[in-house]
């Protein structure tokens, strides 16, 4: 099973000299991006999980809307937010949108297994921080889904054989040949593969003057846009199930 996710998440506003944005505009490039990974999760009939920042959540709410009548989940990405306000977002969207939201997404553990049991989240998605040096580190761990405390904890995917985690830079860099074998090889070895990106790995960084690393500008924006289109293919011609997250889980 392979279970696709999309952190949607404001790019930092670090610019070059003469440039810059601000933060509406910041926040429509996010709109923009969502919009473009929508249209190819349609065109392909695939249906995902969408993990929304906290702190912009309640500014896309519509959009959120239109995610979850596409048939996708809505779930919530933990960046730095306090109990209190991960509780106003969490009950925000749920009333605009009339779905309960399930999951939380945290990159650095911020809220315990009890903090999210009394929030109302029936699972959590675990991620770790991915740099240049990072994601190609060999790790071994594991990577099945365990429940604590009524919550299921859902760990980030690692090729069983590189040892590779499918982090979003991963996803970025590496050639889709190689990618989709190591998709391949690991579902026929675990039960799921998890794969997320992130909403401004979608972004022309070019064109609005974003200050960012040149391994983080390799492959993104349209290429990004296409490599996920051949993905989504490749997905649909082996015949491969995909799942949104709260529907595997349980």
């Amino acid at each position: 099973m392979i279970l696709l996710t999309f952190n949607l998440i404001n790019h930092k506003k670090k610019f070059k000299k003469n440039f810059g944005i601000d933060d509406a505009e910041n926040l429509e490039i996010t709109l923009k991006n969502t919009e473009s990974i929508l249209r190819l999760l349609e065109l392909h009939n695939v249906l995902s999980t969408f993990f929304v920042e906290i702190t912009i959540a309640d500014k896309l709410l519509p959009l959120l809307k239109k995610i979850i009548g596409k048939g996708h989940e809505i779930a919530l990405y933990n960046h730095n937010s306090s109990a209190e306000d991960i509780a106003a977002a969490k009950q925000n969207v749920e009333d605009f949108t009339g779905k309960i939201i399930r999951g939380m997404r945290q990159k650095e553990l911020s809220l315990s297994v009890e903090e999210l049991k009394t929030l109302g989240f029936n699972y959590v998605s675990n991620i770790e921080n991915a740099h240049i040096l990072f994601p190609f580190k060999r790790l071994e761990r594991s990577t099945e889904i365990v429940e604590k405390n009524g919550i299921s904890i859902v760990p980030e995917s690692i090729s069983p054989y590189s040892q590779i985690p499918y982090n979003d830079f991963v996803f970025q860099v590496l050639p889709m040949t190689y990618y989709v074998n190591m998709v391949f090889e690991t579902i026929k070895n675990d039960d799921f593969v998890l794969i997320y990106m992130n909403s401004f790995q979608f972004t022309d960084f070019s064109k609005y003057g974003f200050e960012i690393p040149f391994y983080r500008k390799y492959n993104s924006g349209v290429k990004m846009t296409d490599k996920l289109d051949y993905f989504l293919s490749w997905i649909n011609e082996n015949e491969l199930a995909t799942s949104r997250m709260k529907d595997y889980i349980f």
